[in-house]
Protein backbone atom coordinates (compact mmCIF):
# COMPACT_ATOMS: atom_id res chain seq x y z
CA UNK A 1 0.00 0.00 0.00
CA UNK A 2 3.06 2.45 0.18
CA UNK A 3 1.98 5.51 2.89
CA UNK A 4 -1.87 5.29 3.53
CA UNK A 5 -1.53 9.06 3.80
CA UNK A 6 -0.50 9.17 0.02
CA UNK A 7 -2.14 8.25 -2.84
CA UNK A 8 -1.33 4.21 -2.81
CA UNK A 9 -5.15 3.27 -1.48
CA UNK A 10 -6.56 5.15 -4.14
CA UNK A 11 -4.25 3.92 -7.12
CA UNK A 12 -4.75 0.32 -5.57
CA UNK A 13 -8.52 0.50 -5.60
CA UNK A 14 -8.64 2.19 -9.41
CA UNK A 15 -6.03 -0.53 -10.78
CA UNK A 16 -7.51 -3.48 -8.93
CA UNK A 17 -11.31 -2.66 -10.89
CA UNK A 18 -9.82 -3.22 -13.90
CA UNK A 19 -10.78 -6.79 -14.63
CA UNK A 20 -7.82 -6.67 -17.11
CA UNK A 21 -5.62 -7.13 -14.56
CA UNK A 22 -6.85 -10.07 -13.17
CA UNK A 23 -5.89 -11.94 -16.40
CA UNK A 24 -2.36 -11.20 -15.82
CA UNK A 25 -1.94 -12.23 -11.98
CA UNK A 26 -3.30 -12.94 -8.79
CA UNK A 27 -3.20 -10.10 -6.32
CA UNK A 28 -3.24 -9.35 -2.78
CA UNK A 29 -3.18 -5.84 -0.89
CA UNK A 30 -0.92 -6.18 1.86
CA UNK A 31 -1.91 -2.86 3.85
CA UNK A 32 -4.16 -1.38 6.30
CA UNK A 33 -7.91 -3.21 5.89
CA UNK A 34 -9.66 0.00 7.05
CA UNK A 35 -8.11 2.41 4.95
CA UNK A 36 -8.89 -0.10 1.56
CA UNK A 37 -12.41 -0.43 2.27
CA UNK A 38 -12.88 3.27 2.92
CA UNK A 39 -11.27 4.27 -0.54
CA UNK A 40 -13.09 2.67 -2.54
CA UNK A 41 -16.23 3.52 -1.19
CA UNK A 42 -15.23 7.30 -1.55
CA UNK A 43 -14.50 6.50 -4.93
CA UNK A 44 -17.73 4.44 -5.59
CA UNK A 45 -16.10 1.41 -6.89
CA UNK A 46 -17.94 -2.06 -7.31
CA UNK A 47 -15.64 -3.80 -5.28
CA UNK A 48 -15.75 -5.38 -2.25
CA UNK A 49 -13.02 -6.01 0.33
CA UNK A 50 -12.31 -9.48 1.89
CA UNK A 51 -9.55 -9.77 5.18
CA UNK A 52 -7.09 -12.91 4.25
CA UNK A 53 -4.08 -14.03 6.22
CA UNK A 54 -0.78 -14.96 4.88
CA UNK A 55 -1.49 -18.76 4.64
CA UNK A 56 -4.65 -17.82 2.65
CA UNK A 57 -3.33 -16.58 -0.70
CA UNK A 58 -6.99 -18.19 -2.99
CA UNK A 59 -7.73 -17.71 -6.05
CA UNK A 60 -9.23 -14.02 -6.46
CA UNK A 61 -13.00 -13.37 -6.80
CA UNK A 62 -15.05 -11.44 -8.77
CA UNK A 63 -15.23 -7.74 -7.78
CA UNK A 64 -13.84 -7.91 -4.61
CA UNK A 65 -10.02 -7.09 -3.54
CA UNK A 66 -8.40 -9.59 -0.95
CA UNK A 67 -6.47 -7.25 1.70
CA UNK A 68 -3.81 -8.96 4.37
CA UNK A 69 -3.42 -6.58 7.07
CA UNK A 70 -0.42 -6.92 9.07
CA UNK A 71 -0.95 -4.06 11.63
CA UNK A 72 -1.52 -5.04 15.31
CA UNK A 73 -3.50 -1.67 16.02
CA UNK A 74 -5.78 -1.11 13.00
CA UNK A 75 -4.61 2.23 11.62
CA UNK A 76 -7.61 4.92 11.94
CA UNK A 77 -6.95 8.28 12.94
CA UNK A 78 -4.27 10.03 10.96
CA UNK A 79 -4.37 13.54 8.25
CA UNK A 80 -4.59 12.01 4.96
CA UNK A 81 -1.96 14.09 2.79
CA UNK A 82 0.20 14.74 5.68
CA UNK A 83 3.68 13.01 6.71
CA UNK A 84 3.44 11.04 10.32
CA UNK A 85 5.59 8.96 12.27
CA UNK A 86 2.80 6.33 12.72
CA UNK A 87 1.53 6.14 8.82
CA UNK A 88 5.32 5.78 8.27
CA UNK A 89 5.38 2.92 10.39
CA UNK A 90 2.61 1.26 8.97
CA UNK A 91 4.56 1.73 5.40
CA UNK A 92 7.79 0.08 6.12
CA UNK A 93 5.18 -2.76 8.02
CA UNK A 94 3.62 -3.14 4.86
CA UNK A 95 7.13 -3.62 3.40
CA UNK A 96 8.90 -6.37 6.17
CA UNK A 97 5.50 -8.46 5.52
CA UNK A 98 5.59 -8.50 1.35
CA UNK A 99 9.37 -8.89 1.82
CA UNK A 100 8.59 -12.20 4.02
CA UNK A 101 6.11 -13.49 2.34
CA UNK A 102 7.85 -12.99 -1.39
CA UNK A 103 11.21 -15.25 0.79
CA UNK A 104 8.76 -17.72 1.89
CA UNK A 105 7.34 -17.96 -1.74
CA UNK A 106 3.33 -17.38 -0.50
CA UNK A 107 3.95 -14.55 -3.75
CA UNK A 108 5.51 -14.45 -6.66
CA UNK A 109 6.36 -10.38 -6.50
CA UNK A 110 5.74 -7.63 -4.75
CA UNK A 111 4.74 -4.11 -5.94
CA UNK A 112 4.89 -1.06 -4.06
CA UNK A 113 3.11 2.37 -4.04
CA UNK A 114 4.96 4.94 -2.68
CA UNK A 115 6.08 5.21 0.58
CA UNK A 116 7.29 9.09 2.08
CA UNK A 117 10.91 9.52 2.66
CA UNK A 118 10.10 11.98 5.59
CA UNK A 119 7.40 9.86 7.76
CA UNK A 120 9.55 7.16 7.52
CA UNK A 121 12.24 8.87 8.88
CA UNK A 122 10.02 9.78 11.34
CA UNK A 123 8.89 6.90 12.23
CA UNK A 124 12.80 5.71 12.92
CA UNK A 125 13.45 4.39 10.01
CA UNK A 126 16.43 5.98 8.15
CA UNK A 127 16.77 5.22 4.35
CA UNK A 128 16.24 7.67 1.36
CA UNK A 129 13.74 5.21 -0.01
CA UNK A 130 12.53 1.55 -0.65
CA UNK A 131 15.38 0.48 -2.49
CA UNK A 132 18.08 0.48 0.25
CA UNK A 133 15.70 -0.58 2.74
CA UNK A 134 14.86 -3.86 0.53
CA UNK A 135 18.17 -3.96 -0.04
CA UNK A 136 18.81 -4.59 3.87
CA UNK A 137 16.07 -6.84 3.92
CA UNK A 138 17.00 -9.27 1.45
CA UNK A 139 20.54 -9.04 2.24
CA UNK A 140 21.27 -8.41 -0.97
CA UNK A 141 25.10 -7.69 -1.97
CA UNK A 142 24.38 -5.00 -4.60
CA UNK A 143 21.10 -3.74 -5.80
CA UNK A 144 19.83 -0.38 -7.68
CA UNK A 145 17.33 1.32 -9.55
CA UNK A 146 16.20 0.67 -12.69
CA UNK A 147 13.44 2.68 -14.39
CA UNK A 148 11.46 1.67 -17.62
CA UNK A 149 9.09 3.42 -19.89
CA UNK A 150 8.50 3.27 -23.24
CA UNK A 151 11.51 2.62 -25.29
CA UNK A 152 13.88 3.37 -22.84
CA UNK A 153 15.50 1.38 -19.85
CA UNK A 154 17.69 3.43 -17.43
CA UNK A 155 20.00 2.02 -14.55
CA UNK A 156 21.02 5.16 -12.18
CA UNK A 157 24.56 5.68 -10.86
CA UNK A 158 23.14 8.08 -8.43
CA UNK A 159 19.72 9.05 -7.31
CA UNK A 160 18.64 11.11 -4.82
CA UNK A 161 22.13 13.55 -4.48
CA UNK A 162 22.01 17.42 -4.66
CA UNK A 163 23.69 18.61 -7.63
CA UNK A 164 26.91 20.50 -5.97
CA UNK A 165 28.00 17.11 -4.56
CA UNK A 166 27.49 14.82 -7.77
CA UNK A 167 30.99 15.32 -9.10
CA UNK A 168 32.19 13.78 -5.53
CA UNK A 169 30.12 11.53 -5.29
CA UNK A 170 30.35 10.05 -8.84
CA UNK A 171 33.50 7.08 -8.72
CA UNK A 172 34.16 4.43 -10.49
CA UNK A 173 33.31 1.74 -8.43
CA UNK A 174 29.86 3.33 -8.63
CA UNK A 175 30.02 3.42 -12.33
CA UNK A 176 30.79 -0.09 -12.82
CA UNK A 177 28.26 -1.53 -10.16
CA UNK A 178 25.48 0.38 -12.21
CA UNK A 179 26.67 -1.21 -15.86
CA UNK A 180 26.97 -4.46 -14.16
CA UNK A 181 23.41 -4.39 -12.84
CA UNK A 182 22.35 -2.69 -16.04
CA UNK A 183 23.70 -6.21 -17.38
CA UNK A 184 22.14 -8.35 -15.25
CA UNK A 185 18.53 -7.03 -15.84
CA UNK A 186 18.91 -6.69 -19.48
CA UNK A 187 19.55 -10.15 -20.15
CA UNK A 188 18.15 -11.89 -16.81
CA UNK A 189 15.06 -9.94 -16.74
CA UNK A 190 14.42 -8.72 -20.36
CA UNK A 191 15.97 -11.79 -22.18
CA UNK A 192 18.14 -9.70 -23.78
CA UNK A 193 21.42 -11.82 -24.70
CA UNK A 194 23.90 -9.56 -25.91
CA UNK A 195 22.59 -6.17 -24.72
CA UNK A 196 24.08 -3.01 -25.23
CA UNK A 197 24.61 -0.53 -22.68
CA UNK A 198 25.15 3.64 -23.91
CA UNK A 199 26.89 5.13 -20.56
CA UNK A 200 25.87 8.76 -20.42
CA UNK A 201 28.80 11.77 -19.83
CA UNK A 202 28.12 14.05 -17.16
CA UNK A 203 29.03 17.18 -19.17
CA UNK A 204 28.21 18.86 -21.99
CA UNK A 205 29.85 17.38 -25.17
CA UNK A 206 31.24 13.83 -22.81
CA UNK A 207 33.43 16.73 -21.43
CA UNK A 208 35.12 18.08 -24.77
CA UNK A 209 38.68 16.70 -23.99
CA UNK A 210 38.69 18.37 -20.34
CA UNK A 211 37.62 21.65 -21.88
CA UNK A 212 34.15 21.60 -19.34
CA UNK A 213 35.29 18.93 -16.64
CA UNK A 214 36.97 15.99 -15.88
CA UNK A 215 34.78 13.47 -14.54
CA UNK A 216 34.60 11.55 -18.20
CA UNK A 217 37.97 10.93 -17.67
CA UNK A 218 38.33 10.19 -14.26
CA UNK A 219 35.96 7.87 -13.84
CA UNK A 220 33.37 7.42 -16.58
CA UNK A 221 35.68 6.22 -19.17
CA UNK A 222 37.64 4.13 -16.97
CA UNK A 223 34.65 2.13 -15.51
CA UNK A 224 32.88 1.96 -18.54
CA UNK A 225 36.21 0.23 -20.40
CA UNK A 226 36.61 -2.00 -17.12
CA UNK A 227 33.10 -3.30 -18.11
CA UNK A 228 33.47 -3.83 -21.69
CA UNK A 229 37.14 -5.99 -20.55
CA UNK A 230 34.38 -8.04 -18.77
CA UNK A 231 32.52 -8.72 -21.93
CA UNK A 232 29.91 -6.42 -21.34
CA UNK A 233 28.92 -4.27 -24.72
CA UNK A 234 28.80 -0.79 -23.14
CA UNK A 235 29.60 1.91 -24.60
CA UNK A 236 32.55 5.35 -23.71
CA UNK A 237 30.78 8.42 -21.63
CA UNK A 238 28.52 9.97 -24.71
CA UNK A 239 26.56 13.33 -24.27
CA UNK A 240 23.74 12.61 -22.88
CA UNK A 241 21.59 15.16 -25.21
CA UNK A 242 22.24 12.93 -27.79
CA UNK A 243 22.32 9.43 -26.22
CA UNK A 244 18.59 9.37 -25.11
CA UNK A 245 17.28 9.61 -28.22
CA UNK A 246 19.28 6.88 -29.60
CA UNK A 247 18.44 4.84 -26.88
CA UNK A 248 14.53 5.55 -27.71
CA UNK A 249 15.20 4.45 -31.29
CA UNK A 250 16.64 1.17 -30.68
CA UNK A 251 20.29 1.95 -30.91
CA UNK A 252 21.19 0.89 -27.46
CA UNK A 253 19.25 -1.76 -25.32
CA UNK A 254 19.88 0.08 -22.08
CA UNK A 255 21.20 3.63 -20.65
CA UNK A 256 23.44 3.68 -17.93
CA UNK A 257 22.25 7.49 -16.35
CA UNK A 258 24.89 9.42 -13.49
CA UNK A 259 22.25 11.26 -11.84
CA UNK A 260 18.68 11.45 -11.04
CA UNK A 261 16.93 14.36 -13.65
CA UNK A 262 19.41 13.12 -16.42
CA UNK A 263 17.68 9.73 -16.80
CA UNK A 264 14.13 10.95 -15.13
CA UNK A 265 13.21 13.78 -17.61
CA UNK A 266 13.83 11.63 -20.94
CA UNK A 267 11.84 9.15 -19.81
CA UNK A 268 8.87 11.07 -18.42
CA UNK A 269 8.95 13.01 -21.66
CA UNK A 270 8.13 9.65 -23.07
CA UNK A 271 6.03 8.02 -20.99
CA UNK A 272 4.69 9.99 -17.80
CA UNK A 273 2.44 8.37 -16.23
CA UNK A 274 3.33 4.58 -17.23
CA UNK A 275 6.87 4.23 -16.04
CA UNK A 276 7.97 1.63 -13.49
CA UNK A 277 10.88 1.57 -11.12
CA UNK A 278 12.58 -1.93 -11.03
CA UNK A 279 15.35 -2.95 -8.48
CA UNK A 280 17.36 -4.90 -9.73
CA UNK A 281 19.79 -7.19 -8.08
CA UNK A 282 17.51 -8.88 -5.37
CA UNK A 283 16.33 -12.38 -4.73
CA UNK A 284 12.67 -11.28 -4.68
CA UNK A 285 11.16 -9.81 -8.06
CA UNK A 286 9.87 -5.71 -6.91
CA UNK A 287 8.51 -3.31 -8.98
CA UNK A 288 7.21 0.29 -8.09
CA UNK A 289 5.13 3.19 -9.98
CA UNK A 290 8.14 6.04 -10.69
CA UNK A 291 5.73 8.75 -8.60
CA UNK A 292 5.58 9.71 -5.05
CA UNK A 293 2.58 10.26 -2.27
CA UNK A 294 1.26 13.06 -4.41
CA UNK A 295 0.13 14.59 -0.92
CA UNK A 296 -1.35 17.82 -2.86
CA UNK A 297 -4.49 15.59 -4.43
CA UNK A 298 -4.93 13.18 -1.75
CA UNK A 299 -8.72 12.65 -1.08
CA UNK A 300 -9.51 14.45 -4.79
CA UNK A 301 -10.39 10.98 -7.12
CA UNK A 302 -7.88 12.65 -9.23
CA UNK A 303 -4.87 9.83 -9.23
CA UNK A 304 -3.23 7.97 -12.13
CA UNK A 305 -2.95 4.29 -11.81
CA UNK A 306 -1.00 4.15 -14.73
CA UNK A 307 2.09 3.56 -12.94
CA UNK A 308 0.98 0.91 -10.69
CA UNK A 309 -0.99 -1.05 -13.44
CA UNK A 310 2.55 -1.12 -15.53
CA UNK A 311 4.25 -1.97 -12.52
CA UNK A 312 1.73 -4.56 -11.94
CA UNK A 313 2.32 -6.17 -15.55
CA UNK A 314 5.78 -5.92 -15.67
CA UNK A 315 6.17 -7.79 -12.29
CA UNK A 316 3.81 -10.53 -13.59
CA UNK A 317 5.47 -11.22 -16.18
CA UNK A 318 8.89 -11.01 -14.90
CA UNK A 319 7.47 -13.56 -12.51
CA UNK A 320 6.60 -15.72 -15.99
CA UNK A 321 9.76 -15.54 -17.24
CA UNK A 322 11.44 -16.59 -13.83
CA UNK A 323 8.63 -19.84 -13.61
CA UNK A 324 9.15 -20.70 -17.50
CA UNK A 325 13.41 -20.60 -16.51
CA UNK A 326 12.97 -22.82 -13.67
CA UNK A 327 10.22 -25.19 -15.62
CA UNK A 328 13.00 -25.67 -17.91
CA UNK A 329 15.96 -26.35 -16.03
CA UNK A 330 13.74 -29.24 -13.88
CA UNK A 331 12.79 -30.60 -17.13
CA UNK A 332 16.37 -30.28 -18.47
CA UNK A 333 17.67 -32.35 -15.06
CA UNK A 334 15.00 -34.91 -16.00
CA UNK A 335 15.93 -35.42 -19.20
CA UNK A 336 19.64 -35.60 -18.17
CA UNK A 337 18.86 -38.08 -15.32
Amino acid sequence: MGDPAGIGPEVIAKALAQPRLQRVCRSIVIGSFPIMERTIKALRLRLTVRPVQSHELSLPRRGSVAVLDPLETPLLTFRPGRAAAETGTASVIFIKKAVELARLGCIDAMVTAPINKEAINMAGCHYPGHTELLADLTHANESGMMIVGGPLRIMFVTTHVAIRELSSALTQAKIEKAIRLAQLALTTLFRIKRPKIGVAALNPHAGEHGLFGDEEARVVLPAARAAQQQGILASDPLPADTLFGKAAKGHYDGIVALYHDQGLIPLKLVAFGTCVNLTVGLPIIRTSVDHGTAFDIVGKGMADPGSLIEAMKLAANIAQLKAEQRYARKGSSRHVA
